[in-house]
């Protein structure tokens, strides 16, 4: 389900997959403490998840399901967040290292959330 204003879907279908190839390469340096294991498995899974519904999203047969798969990709988003600050918060990872994967999760979010928000308003024939 493409629109006229949403970013171009293989710029951010490659974007969302590199995120995930970043988010393997930082679970595999993790420390092997039970702590960092059991954070590291819960952000591989939300991290890599993304992507898959964001290309799930893209192949949609109406609004109200490109306009969910995309609520997933950001719920995923959000998860994602959520295990790196406490990946960085429980001293598990220094804040440095985890600063550029921050960043990008917080710059995909705002890309999500501007993709929902016009599919909302968008009027669809």
């Amino acid at each position: 389900m493409k629109n006229a204003k949403t970013p171009n879907p293989p710029a951010l279908t490659q974007r969302t997959k590199d995120f995930a190839l970043r988010i393997i390469r930082m679970y595999s340096s993790l420390p092997k403490s039970s702590v960092a294991q059991v954070l590291g498995k819960q952000i591989l899974r939300s991290g890599t998840s993304i992507g898959a519904n964001y290309r799930e999203a893209n192949r949609a047969r109406s609004k109200a399901e490109f306009i969910a798969k995309m609520g997933d990709s950001l719920k995923e988003l959000d998860e994602t967040c959520y295990w790196l600050e406490l990946l960085s918060e429980s001293g598990t990872v220094t804040p440095a290292k985890l600063h550029d994967l921050a960043d990008e999760s917080r710059q995909l979010m705002a890309i999500f959330i501007s993709i929902i928000k016009s599919a909302k308003s968008t009027k669809i024939d």
